[in-house]
């Protein structure tokens, strides 16, 4: 079982790695396996190159989609959904203004999807 999150960034550089340390600490808390895919929306800051980096350094972060230029939240999410692998996925803004994950919820969650709960069909 794996939970695949998709994290779209625009001009995120100051915030994400505070919130992949953030959501590395929660994810890993659960007992089920997880991966990150962050979806640059065309910063003009160094959020990708950040996002590289994390990529080379943690083993859970499968990479980055780099859109060309800004096209917008919902299209840098439905990006990422559409190269999401997990048994589920879960999309999170990586500006922190909302916890990654209350851990009431992770845990409903994770007992949602041992039950087959997550995907329809």
């Amino acid at each position: 079982m794996k939970i695949s999150v998709v994290v779209p960034v625009y001009n995120e550089s100051l915030g994400i790695e505070e919130f992949m340390k953030t959501l590395q600490a929660t994810m890993d808390s659960l007992t089920i396996g997880w991966d990150v895919l962050f979806v640059d929306d065309g910063s003009d800051d160094d959020s990708w190159q950040i996002i590289e980096r994390l990529t080379r350094l943690h083993p859970v972060v499968r990479g980055g989609i780099q859109l060309l230029r800004n096209f917008g939240h919902q299209i840098a999410l439905s990006a990422g959904l559409e190269h999401a692998d997990g048994d589920a996925v879960i999309t999170m803004d990586a500006d922190l203004q909302s916890s990654p994950m209350d851990p009431h919820a992770s845990g409903q969650m994770a007992r949602g999807m041992g039950s087959g709960q997550h995907r329809p069909g």
